[in-house]
């Protein structure tokens, strides 16, 4: 439990310190997941980077809101929610998405 919350605080601070670019205007809206291979799903985590928790696996097809976008490392993380479940927020990758 110490070590995931050490590897959880230690990719925030790494975030924080390698700063993070705001979407542009014209990325923000709804998008569709696509690109996932058949046997596999979109994570949906908890923050921006694989350090961060699976909240919810996203199959091809699935429809978000994106609210916002940032660079962590060599991957663009999306601020999102789901359009049927808006309640249910967190982050994917940038690559899985396609603006509807």
């Amino acid at each position: 439990m110490r070590k995931a919350i050490f590897a959880a605080m230690a990719t925030l601070m790494l975030g924080a310190c390698t700063g993070s670019e705001p979407a542009t205007g014209a990325s923000l809206g709804r998008f569709e997941v696509i690109g996932v291979e058949d046997d596999d799903m979109l994570k949906m985590r908890a923050g921006p980077g694989t350090g961060y928790i699976v909240i919810v696996g996203l199959p091809n097809g699935t429809v978000l809101w994106v609210q916002s976008c940032q660079q962590t490392g060599g991957t663009r993380w999306c601020k999102v929610y789901l359009d049927r479940a808006r309640g249910l927020k967190g982050y994917v990758s940038w690559a899985y998405l396609r603006e509807m």
